[in-house]
């Protein structure tokens, strides 16, 4: 799946005042309609989560566009895992953050669950190929994901769902 990134926006969601470059923010993932919005604040005018905030962060106003790109902190993205736990609406994607996690080597396939592991409860994990148990270090947690096919996993709606936890260096 070909993913546009989005980079930090431009402003201050309560302010309104443009970011410079090496300006502190933070960014808040909150839950609005359905789906996750992306917001940046100032530093100075963050006075705390919004109502319905799954995860913040703080960050840099980048100096220049430069290449490559750049994701959530891992925390954040692990705290997304945590929070859809057990949200079949969203398992697409909690897959889609689960394999990015992987592909960062924060997670790890796990070849024999512990009993317990995640969201095992609502989904049998046994033998299920449908399934994939992972393992956080950092945590010291298993998570139970269930695999989606490569049609609900680019099914309208989820790569902007995807697209709006990370951002971008690179022009997007």
């Amino acid at each position: 799946m070909e993913l546009k990134l989005h980079r930090p926006h431009t402003a201050c969601v309560e302010t309104g005042r443009p970011f410079v470059a090496g300006d502190e923010f933070v960014s808040a993932l909150v839950r609005a309609e359905g789906r996750l919005d992306r917001r940046d604040y100032a530093a100075a005018a963050w006075t705390g989560p919004p109502p319905q905030t799954l995860a913040w962060w703080r960050s840099r106003f980048p100096a220049a566009v430069t290449g490559g790109t750049t994701l959530a902190p891992a925390d954040v993205l692990l705290d997304v895992i945590e929070e859809l736990e057990g949200r079949q609406d969203d398992a697409a994607l909690r897959y889609l953050v689960a394999l990015e996690l992987l592909r960062r080597r924060v997670l790890r396939f796990v070849d024999h669950p512990a009993a317990g592991a995640g969201d095992a409860a609502t989904i049998p994990v046994a033998a299920d190929p449908a399934v994939m148990v992972v393992a956080c270090r950092k945590r010291d947690r298993e998570y139970a994901i269930r695999v989606v096919p490569p049609g609900e996993a680019t099914a309208p709606g989820v790569e902007e769902r995807l697209a709006a936890l990370l951002w971008s260096g690179g022009a997007a």
